[in-house]
């Protein structure tokens, strides 16, 4: 049974009672009763409960004459997320950047984690700790949130019949082929923002693990950086990505 992480154990002590007869409601009862939640999901907790005490302390030193470092950062975040916002959506952007800055974000903070000492996600199939992102269970519900965002906002923007105008492509002719691309299009999006993440995570777990046993000075320093690198990397395209899938939901046919 592989529940090791501190925080998994509270958790589930604390809300086993509640979850798990939840989930076997919903008919997806969890293979363990006594540890319904995972250390995956555990940790992508603790990441929103610290972005928000972040957000948090940051709103309550709000300062235009003297700025902070950490209100410096975010602004800097957010600055930079409406210049790729507004360069490929165009018009309207700054509507979408909450939800984009917020991926970023989250995605940036777990994929760090596994840099702090005890707070790595174990794979005990591999005998390696990964991120949360390591887990394509946990890429897929970004992935699904993503999906839903920008589909929403599609049909917002076209109204139901026009967003499935939209996905028959410009030419009526040709809507019996373009509509079942479209649709097979979409849902592999699903997939290409899951998996993507998902193996660059848990490969970079694999690769330290392999590595740092072989010179255990120099190596791990390199990989440690490498990973920040990948993590930020990671971060930029679960971010660019639905950045673009937004702008194809609402563009106008010309």
């Amino acid at each position: 049974m592989e529940h090791k992480l501190w925080l998994t154990a509270v958790l589930n002590k604390l809300l086993a009672g509640v979850v798990t007869p939840l989930l076997t409601a919903l008919r997806l009862p969890p293979p363990d009763p006594a540890y319904p939640i995972p250390d995956y999901l555990a940790m992508e907790l603790l990441v929103v409960a610290a972005i928000i005490t972040l957000a948090l302390i940051v709103r309550s030193r709000l300062s235009v004459e003297n700025p902070g470092i950490l209100q410096h950062i975010v602004e800097e975040i957010v600055k930079f997320t409406q210049d790729t916002a507004e360069e490929i959506i165009g018009h309207g952007s700054e509507r979408y950047v909450p939800m984009l800055a917020t991926l970023f974000i989250f995605v940036l903070v777990c994929n760090l984690l596994t840099l702090v000492p005890a707070l790595g996600v174990p794979n005990s199939a591999l005998q390696i700790e990964v991120s949360p992102t390591g887990w394509i269970q946990a890429t897929l519900g970004l992935a699904v949130a993503a999906f839903l965002y920008y589909n929403f906002h599609g049909l917002r923007h076209h109204g139901v019949a026009g967003y499935l105008k939209h996905l028959c492509g410009p030419m009526l002719g040709l809507a019996i082929l373009m509509f079942p691309i479209e649709v097979v299009g979409n849902f592999g999006r699903l997939l290409s923002l899951s998996v993507r993440l998902y193996a660059n995570m848990l490969v970079g777990g694999i690769l330290e693990r392999i590595f740092g046993g072989l010179v255990p000075i120099l190596v791990p320093v390199v990989f440690m950086a490498l990973h920040m690198f990948v993590s930020l990397l990671q971060a930029y395209i679960f971010m660019l990505l639905p950045a673009i899938y937004i702008s194809m939901a609402v563009a106008e046919e010309h």
